[in-house]
């Protein structure tokens, strides 16, 4: 499983032209299932990323985690972080879950991040969705789950 985290002032995401999902202050996580991922490597990024302490303190320092600030999430799920570009130019996505992995990985993910006490938004699984942000710092981090969990 993979994320990318965007700390962020604020994320939307359109479906159709309708905003199915929209937070403040918070994470943009977009989110990639591969074939060998698990509730067990879920339940680690779900802690690593709810313990993630990269809002500022009151000295400035990134000290914080989302619950410090009563930060959000977004979370939209991803297959394209898994491509494989390394033959030619046409992304190959093999090594991305297919949909009836990825999908129940990816409800068991938000509603994990749900059970830490966080207000969580989501997009639609397998939808054209456009996603706004406004990124805070630029802060980017990119989290993967162990090979052995």
């Amino acid at each position: 499983m993979k994320l990318v985290v965007q700390r962020v002032k604020n994320a939307k995401v359109e479906v159709n032209n309708n905003v199915v999902g929209k937070i403040e202050k918070g994470f943009l996580v977009l989110l990639g299932v591969t074939h060998d991922d698990t509730k067990e490597k879920a339940d680690y990024l779900v802690k690593k990323l709810c313990n993630l302490r990269v809002f500022e303190d009151e000295n400035g320092k990134m000290n914080l985690a989302l619950k410090d600030i009563n930060g959000e999430l977004l979370i939209i799920s991803q297959f394209t972080l898994y491509a494989d570009c390394t033959h030619g130019n046409r992304p190959s996505f093999t090594d991305a879950a297919r949909p009836e992995i990825a999908e129940p990985l990816y409800e068991y993910f938000c509603n994990q991040c749900k059970n830490n006490d966080i207000h969580v938004e989501k997009g639609i699984f397998g939808a054209d969705m456009k996603v706004s942000l406004l990124n805070d710092g630029p802060v980017t981090i990119i989290l993967e789950s162990p090979e052995n969990s």
